[in-house]
């Protein structure tokens, strides 16, 4: 005899779970849980194990290549059209079109030469797509963003090619504690005149949102460690 499918409220406790963290950050926060966007970042995981997400409502996901999400997205999207895809990991110029096609929204915006890449691709396509401006917040050599010396200019020349900024985005350093990182980028970006923070996964979200993360990028908490 067959066995009984696995019941849908098992694959959505992750999810549930996740929900109630942000809720509980935001509420020590003295925030709206509705004022932070959940991106689960779904990236080496596989349609069907992104499927129990969509079906419990979960509407904003995020992809770290473009090669991937060209797989597997176009299908889920037409089962489920409102969906927001974000790319969340680094973007080679040559790429630049293909993003702008697919995504949303691109947090990793971090160089003129992709700026310069993003910006024909938006026209050429008629669409705008917004960006987050990535901070290399830890000064990290082996890290992709934006030095902090160079963000007053990298930001200056977005605005002048018209690509839409919704904020700063960053990724501290590993194994250090998180939170002056988050403050730091908190405030940067209150003094650049944005609202959106893109900062905080699995690991910390709950101090990013204390922090004043908008977007925060989480994976293994709702997918289990990567495939």
């Amino acid at each position: 005899m067959d066995q009984p499918a696995t019941p849908p409220a098992a694959a959505y406790a992750p999810l549930a779970a996740v929900r109630e963290r942000i809720a509980h950050a935001a509420r020590i926060a003295r925030r709206a849980p509705e004022e932070i966007t959940l991106v689960a970042v779904s990236k080496t995981h596989s349609a069907e194990r992104i499927d129990p997400l969509l079906a419990a409502g979960q509407r904003v996901f995020g992809e770290n290549r473009v090669q991937e999400a060209q797989a597997k997205w176009p299908a889920l999207r037409e089962a489920y059209p409102d969906v927001a895809l974000h790319l969340v990991g680094q973007l080679q110029s040559n790429k630049a079109e293909e993003a702008v096609a697919l995504f949303d929204c691109i947090h990793s915006l971090d160089r003129p030469s992709l700026l310069t890449a993003l910006a024909r691709a938006m026209d050429k396509a008629g669409r705008r797509v917004s960006c987050f401006v990535q901070v290399n917040i830890g000064a990290e050599d082996q890290k992709g963003g934006c030095a902090l010396a160079d963000l007053p200019a990298l930001l200056a020349r977005a605005r002048a090619a018209d690509i839409p900024l919704a904020g700063l985005m960053c990724v501290p350093p590993a194994g250090i504690e998180p939170a002056p990182f988050f403050a730091q980028l908190d405030k940067l970006a209150a003094d650049h005149g944005f609202a959106g923070r893109s900062m905080g996964m699995s690991d910390d979200f709950e101090t990013a949102i204390m922090l004043g993360a908008t977007h925060i990028r989480v994976g293994s908490a709702l997918f289990g460690a990567r495939a």
